[in-house]
């Protein structure tokens, strides 16, 4: 049994956020440089650079790279021989999360009672945690800042086996059409295909982790990801929606077994701009 502290994850998780709002993933750089090259619309072209430009100055300058700095979500790995010490799992991360959110002086965007008072909690908690035990003795913590525009843009979509994946392909595509310049694009689209309808949208979540540039494992899945991809950047939205080639970056897809009666299809946008994501293991 392998034991961690409470500290040790709240100051993993504050790290985490800090770094995630100031400097943007390698692969999505890199798919951003090409998305330059690839665009053929001057005004396109031309948003893209600037978006480069943004990013530049934010890993420079210390500064978010968006003014949304979103809601943290983290999907935690727990190995079933890790025991936490020291106090409660969620509470440090929440911890974790209010010393970045006040530290970095990165905006404070949540708010409780939903749908009456909404009144701001003032460090941008609670986190939304997913937790799995896994094998082994270690605790992966992937940390998402989750803007609210392309999260606004996400759907959920009860299909029946009949709709097949032709009926998947309508769905997806219909999301990033509806979406239109709200999500910021170029986005990167993940699609959860299965499971249940609580379940497939963490499916959908989890698939914006994924390296920007991978393909599923499984033959059928990288298929569909291909076509889809294909497809959007074919609608002609283009970056932040001045019209294009380049409408998405990546399209993300992960499934679950479901049942027979059953077709559950869950799309989760991201931003491209801001597709902030952070991976520790302690």
């Amino acid at each position: 049994m392998r034991e961690i502290h409470v500290d040790e994850i709240a100051a993993a998780v504050r790290d985490l956020c800090l770094e995630a709002n100031y400097v943007l993933g390698e692969d999505v750089r890199r798919a951003f440089a090409l998305a330059r090259e690839r665009e053929v619309s001057p005004l396109g072209r031309q948003v893209l650079e600037q978006l480069l430009e943004n990013i530049a100055i934010a890993e420079s300058d210390r500064v978010p790279m968006c003014q949304d700095t979103g809601t943290v979500v983290v999907f935690a790995d727990v190995g079933q021989d890790v025991h936490i010490v020291g106090g409660a799992f969620e509470e440090a991360i929440d911890r974790g999360v209010r010393e970045a959110y006040n530290v970095g002086y990165l905006r404070k965007s949540m708010v409780e009672r939903p749908f009456t008072a909404r009144r701001n909690t003032r460090d941008n908690t609670p986190a939304v945690v997913h937790t799995r035990l896994v094998p082994g003795d270690r605790l992966r913590l992937a940390l998402l800042a989750k803007g609210g525009g392309a999260e606004n843009m996400s759907r959920l979509a009860m299909l029946t086996p009949a709709d097949g994946r032709e009926g998947i392909k309508r769905f997806v595509l219909e999301t990033v059409k509806l979406a239109g310049p709200n999500a910021c694009p170029p986005v990167i689209v993940g699609v959860g295909i299965g499971g249940t309808f609580d379940s497939v949208g963490r499916l959908a979540k989890r698939a914006l982790l994924r390296e920007i540039g991978s393909v599923n494992p499984d033959p059928e899945a990288a298929e569909l990801e291909a076509e889809l991809l294909e497809a959007i950047n074919r609608l002609g939205i283009g970056p932040q929606g001045f019209g294009g080639r380049v409408t998405a970056l990546a399209v993300h897809v992960e499934t679950f077994p479901c049942h027979i009666a059953s077709l559950p299809v869950a799309v989760n946008l991201q931003c491209g701009p801001a597709a902030r994501h952070r991976v520790v293991e302690l």
